[in-house]
């Protein structure tokens, strides 16, 4: 039976490979949530959901006014997931990217206002820290943000533009999101570490660019959880405020991954290449979510690397190389 006391969530993205896990968990959580989504990557993700009287779809584009007007009515709280997500789509469709990723977010964030949303919660990312310019430094959300690509880009810019709105009437959280790795109901098999474990798995070898380069991790299931916290937090606490999301000993480089895999794959063969394809190279702190919301990660990269070997070692997923568990 539905809760009609229940607060309504609008999930732009939600049948994607986060967007998809935060539904479930808020579902359960007793929310009432309204997913808007261009179906881009498919809907499968939300076939369990289906039926579920708390649970309402819409599909359309970020960029649809009136869509996003109607998925608006009676909402209390937005999670905005939606986006061209990563450098290689980012590059490969740019103008799309900008739309998305800024134009349509402002809009978004207007519509908001009109239609009285009392919570925005935006996913934002750690690429944003692009480059340490100190070697092995820790950044916390008060490192400089040095975007290296279009896609990190427009998630400062649109950070800057959540951060710029003091007189709103809306508590605006930014969560900037580790590197993300696990399964959810939207498989992905483009991230690093599910990539790296599932070509281990297939009994093909590696082949690292980058070794040493480094980035935190965090698994998919652990950062819905974060939105569901920012959502439910006194708002004190998170108006106007960014989160680095992950754990502070999460950080890894490439070459300490394929350690990690080899451990549960010993017959991992790696290859290093010296041409470097990504300058990204930053270690990130999470001291701040934790110590202010209580977040705490349930699992680590090791625990991950084991769901995902296991997964493809029982089968479960028949066609891993399927180019529908991309970006692209």
């Amino acid at each position: 039976m539905i809760n009609q006391q229940a607060k309504t969530v609008l999930i732009t993205g939600g049948a994607g490979y986060i967007g998809s896990e935060l539904v479930r968990i808020l579902l359960e959580d007793q929310f009432r949530v309204v997913v808007l989504d261009n179906l881009s990557f498919g809907g499968e993700s939300l076939l369990s959901f289906w039926g579920n009287p708390a649970f309402r779809f819409i599909k359309s584009d970020l960029r649809n006014d009136n869509d996003i007007k109607a998925a608006l009515s009676g909402v209390h709280y937005v999670c905005h997931l939606a986006a061209i997500v990563g450098e290689p789509p980012c590059k490969k469709y740019p103008d799309l990217a900008l739309e998305v990723n800024w134009h349509a977010s402002v809009r978004l964030y207007e519509l908001c206002e009109e239609a009285g949303v009392e919570r925005f919660v935006f996913a934002s990312t750690c690429s944003n820290y692009g480059k340490m310019a100190l070697a092995d430094a820790l950044l916390d959300e008060t490192a400089e943000l040095n975007p290296i690509s279009l896609y990190s880009e427009t998630k400062v810019n649109f950070e800057k533009y959540l951060l710029a709105q003091p007189d709103s009437t809306i508590t605006r959280t930014i969560l900037r999101f580790s590197t993300v790795y696990g399964i959810s109901p939207r498989p992905r098999f483009d991230l690093t570490v599910n990539e790296f474990t599932r070509d281990a798995a297939l009994g093909k070898p590696l082949l690292i660019y980058g070794e040493n380069f480094w980035r935190p991790y965090c698994h998919v299931s652990d950062l819905a959880r974060s939105v569901k916290m920012a959502l439910t937090a006194d708002k004190e606490k998170v108006n106007g405020e960014a989160f680095n999301v992950g754990d502070t000993s999460q950080n890894y480089t490439k070459k300490m991954l394929a350690a990690e895999i080899c451990q549960v794959i010993p017959s991992l063969e790696v290859n290093y290449h010296p041409v470097v394809t990504d300058p990204r190279d930053y270690k990130v702190n999470c001291d701040k979510i934790k110590k202010v919301l209580g977040f705490a990660i349930t699992k680590t990269v090791p625990m991950g690397i084991r769901e995902i070997a296991s997964l493809l070692h029982e089968q479960v997923i028949s066609d891993p190389m399927n180019a529908r568990y991309g970006n692209i």
